[in-house]
């Protein structure tokens, strides 16, 4: 099925695919569909996990240089299809126009001149824990990823929900909004911009950039926990948090959090072929420092964001069916 379908598109960012991608899902064997409902539904983890997904790395062709060298004649295109069709049963796929120039599926892997920055594409250090686009509220409820190849074992880092003891902490505190979260640097146009070629596509994004500028200059208070006081979901991203100002309750009580995160953080190693779900309400995640080669053979994954309320973002989106947020 994935091959026959991988013969009809040039690209995993065609509309008509991704506009497709739920009805085309049911072809999934059920099995592997009924994983993913009780992922999404009963939350056993904040990991979900699927492994086995064929790839013969001889066909990959060199790890690209650059995300902007990716999106056509991709040598992976079956395995992104299957990707974005197992991702589309948790909900609604979509971007960022302020990253990889508004993609639907990102690459995510090491680029010369980014080894020390932090945002994905970096290497020698590592990539902070995180939840992904804390500081946004159309935040995406699963980031996934797949593995195309991973050469040197780097590790993805997760901390479950599931394994803070909420009871030593002060939950009340962690649910008041007096927390500031900036934009992640994924977001700047030095980052994420290339030239889009289209005058309105080009003023919306600028329109884009100047909100997360304004966002940075002036952060907005928010709570970092939600949900249920007895197992609450989590937003937050030390790296980028500004904790000037904040009541010294407050700042105890992340202070704390952040410990119990750091000390209950696990490595998940990704295997060529293994597609991970990381619900990004109930986890946060990073990635351990590796020597990047730069001869073809790097680390190499797919990206996506995924939200189970795609209308709570229709405000951001130019049309009801539009799945990039401006």
């Amino acid at each position: 099925m994935i091959t026959e379908l991988a013969k009809s598109y040039d690209t995993i960012e065609d509309p008509e695919l991704i506009r497709s991608a739920r009805v085309l899902a049911a072809s999934l064997p059920v099995h592997l569909r009924q994983f993913l409902e009780e992922y999404r539904l009963e939350e056993p983890s904040a990991l979900g996990v699927i492994a086995g997904l064929e790839i013969d790395e001889s066909q990959l062709g060199p790890t690209p240089r650059h995300w902007r060298d990716s999106q056509y004649d991709s040598p992976a295109l079956p395995q992104e299809i299957f990707f974005l069709l197992c991702g589309s049963l948790l909900g609604d796929v979509f971007g960022w126009a302020t990253q990889q120039a508004g993609r639907i599926m990102h690459d995510v892997l090491p680029i010369q001149g980014h080894e020390h920055d932090e945002i994905g594409s970096n290497s020698l250090q590592h990539l902070s824990w995180h939840t992904e686009d804390a500081f946004h509220p159309c935040r995406g409820d699963y980031v996934a990823l797949m593995c195309l190849k991973n050469p040197y074992d780097a590790a993805t880092m997760v901390c479950d929900a599931a394994d803070v003891d909420w009871s030593a902490l002060d939950v009340d505190a962690l649910f008041e909004a007096e927390f500031t979260q900036l934009p992640d640097n994924s977001h700047l146009p030095d980052y994420g911009m290339d030239d889009a070629g289209d005058p309105a596509v080009d003023l919306l994004r600028a329109r884009s950039f100047e909100l997360i500028r304004s966002w940075n200059d002036r952060p907005v208070k928010r709570p970092i926990l939600s949900g249920d006081h007895e197992s609450p979901y989590m937003a937050l991203d030390p790296y980028h948090m500004k904790a000037e100002g904040w009541p010294a309750r407050s700042l105890r009580a992340y202070e704390g959090l952040c410990r119990q995160i750091e000390a209950n953080m696990k490595d998940v190693i990704l295997r060529p072929g293994d597609c991970v779900f990381i619900d990004n309400f109930r986890a946060v995640h990073g990635r351990r420092s590796f020597r990047p080669r730069y001869d073809g053979s790097d680390r190499w994954l797919k990206r996506l964001n995924i939200t189970r309320n795609i209308r709570g973002s229709r405000a951001w989106r130019p049309a009801a069916d539009d799945r990039i947020i401006y």
